[in-house]
Parts: C-alpha cells; structure tokens; sequence
C-alpha cells in the first residue's frame, strides 16, 4: 500500500492542484517575535518549508489586529513587519513546491485586558469564558469582555478584510477563517456565548450574520475558492463553550448555506476533542453528519492516523484530512506515509515554547525532499 493509498492521491481544490491530500493543520506553537509578532526567516520559514510536501499547509492562527490578541508570542497579518516576516515564509514554501493558506484569527474573549492595555477584550456578550490564558504577564484567568457595539462588530470586519489584503500582498495562496475553537466567530454562533438582542444575536441566521458579512466582503478581495472556513460543532467543556440544544443546528445551517450558496476553497471540520457521546445535544461523528450537506470540499480533522485517514476518504466522507501533532514531529509525514514508516513522537514540552527545539529539529527519516537551511 503506497501511492494507491486514498491520501496520497492528488485532489483539485479551487484554483489549485494538491499533491496529496494530507493536509498540515494549523497549530498555535508560540516562536513569533513578540515585539512585532512578526514571523522569521531562521524560525518560521525553515518550519513550514520542512513540511512543503504536504498537500496543502495552513498556517498558525494570524491575528487581524491587535484587539485579536489572546496569547503571548503569536503571529499577526496586520503590521508592516508581520506582512514582510510572511513574505519570507511564501517565498520559501513556494521554492519549495508547497502550497500554503494563512488562518485569520480573533480569539474574542480568550483574552486578558493585559494585551490591550488595560482594555476589556471584546465579545460578544459580556460573560466570562471562565478559562485562563497565558499573558505577557504569565497565565491569568480570562475576565468580564466588554460587549461590542455595533460600531466596533464593523470595525473588526474591516480588520478581516485589511487581513485578507494583507494576507494577498504576502504572497498565500488563500486564507482560512478561524470560526472555531470557541474563538470570535464560534461565540457569535453559540446561543451559549450571545446573548445579544440585535441583528446579531437570537435567531441563528443572526447569530450567523457577522461571519457571513465578513465573508461577502472578503471574497471582493480574494476569490471564494481561495478561502476556506473552520468550524467545530462538537467542541464542549473547553474554551469557555458549552453544547446546547441549538448547537447542531446552527452548524446545520452555516454548512448547508456554504454548500448552497458560496464556492468556498474548502469548510474545515473537527471531530470532538473530547468525549461527548453521553452529552446531551452533541453529535458524534463530523464528518458522517456533513458530507451529505456540503457539495463541496470537505477537510477533516481531530485524531487522524494514516490507517483512519485513509477509510474516512475511501469512505467517501471527507476529501482530505489534516494532521496537527504529528507534523510536528514528523516533517516528512506525506514520505512517512507512501513509505510506511513509523511516525515519530512529539515532545508536548515544546509546543509552546520560544526556541527552535521541537519546532525545526524533527528529522525526516524518508527519501522525501525536505528542504534544510
């Protein structure tokens, strides 16, 4: 079993023919300058080159600005440098023969007034994730945000939209929107997180309304098949969300909108994090429940393997799936898996740490070309 492996096929998506479709999700691993938060050539370009041969590469999560700050060293896509650090990174992976999309990201109230001078983060609805993020000033509980007007909802839009030019201007190939993980976009979908009583909030086409202005505006600066949208309709007991009674349907209908109505690169899909199957209103299995509700290109993600990978496309129920924890450790991961070598273990240790260690030091133990510095 080598290339005749359902992963290893190629796949067209949009504009752009992948190689395979093992995709590198995006992971959060803190090596940002933090006075700019700017991406490096020795760290950040070196990292996503390693793992070029992947079918397609989408980034850590980018903030839109700095209101969208939520955690210590992470990379943005609204600043001068940042713009310049990320050309670096395109050029790089492009040289490489790799694809790459950017994930734009705000984290909401995943935040501490600590990354904004003293100010409230904004949400929302102003109720307390009751979580804790890591600060300039180390880990703190998350506090009250402050409920945003109306004029701050278009103000943050147009900071998606500046992100998309931005993210133009450094040369990806398409960007993905960060609606999950209980971040901005995923409390505006949550009854459990807004508790607005405007156009955006109380019925789902409301609670949904700001994601789909930002994408109508986005998709005048970049073509629809160069975005793709994440979502995590299972996600319970972390980042401050909880699954209620209207949960599922909400994602019903953003997905079944998607489907009917836009032509996006892809939507982006997690499989629970954690166990919800005793949890009333939650569903199982993702990528089951939405295939048939979207025409277009399904991605899934969460607890991947090659073996598992491999069934759910031969299945029929996804298109490609993302792998995170094991690209890090595993640069060569699409070689791994045409060549049936081990996969390597990752040090948790260094996720999140500053240095190179456990960032650019994984070897590649196939004949795969990773390029080195």
């Amino acid at each position: 079993m080598k290339d005749t492996q359902p992963v290893l096929q190629s796949y067209k998506m949009g504009g752009l023919t992948l190689p395979n479709r093992v995709i590198m999700a995006p992971m959060t691993r803190s090596r940002a300058d933090n006075k700019y938060t700017a991406p490096t050539a020795d760290k950040h370009a070196v990292y996503y080159t390693q793992r070029a041969t992947a079918g397609l590469i989408i980034t850590e999560g980018s903030q839109v600005s700095e209101r969208a700050v939520g955690y210590i060293y992470t990379a943005g896509i609204h600043n001068k440098e940042q713009i310049e650090g990320w050309k670096k990174v395109t050029k790089e992976v492009h040289d490489a023969g790799g694809r790459i999309f950017i994930q734009l990201w705000h984290v909401g109230r995943i935040s501490h007034p600590d990354f904004h001078d003293g100010k409230l983060p904004l949400a929302p609805s102003a109720i307390n994730p009751e979580e804790q993020v890591y600060t300039p000033n180390g880990q703190k509980d998350t506090v009250e945000p402050k409920a945003m007007s109306i004029e701050e909802i278009k103000e943050t839009k147009a900071e998606f939209i500046q992100a998309t030019r931005n993210a133009v201007e450094a040369g990806f190939d398409g960007v993905e929107i960060h609606s999950s993980n209980g971040y901005l976009f995923h409390q505006f979908f949550s009854s459990f997180s807004n508790k607005r009583e405007d156009n955006y909030g109380g019925s789902i086409e409301n609670r949904a309304r700001f994601f789909f202005e930002v994408l109508d505006e986005m998709k005048k600066v970049i073509p629809e098949n160069k975005i793709g949208a994440r979502f995590n309709p299972s996600l319970h007991g972390t980042f401050g969300m909880e699954i209620v009674e209207d949960t599922i349907p909400t994602f019903d209908y953003i997905i079944k909108k998607l489907s009917d109505e836009y032509d996006l690169a892809y939507i982006h899909l997690s499989e629970p994090f954690t166990d919800v199957s005793d949890v009333k209103y939650a569903e199982t299995e993702i990528a089951k429940r939405y295939r048939p509700m979207y025409k277009g290109t399904l991605m899934i993600n969460t607890g991947f393997d090659q073996e598992k990978a491999n069934k759910v496309i031969e299945a029929g129920n996804a298109d490609l799936v993302s792998f995170a924890k094991l690209y890090i450790s595993n640069p060569d991961l699409v070689g791994r898996f045409r060549e049936n070598v081990d996969t390597s273990e990752w040090d948790k240790d260094t996720f999140y740490s500053q240095g190179k260690e456990g960032y650019t030091d994984y070897e590649a133990k196939t004949r795969d070309l990773i390029p080195s510095k």
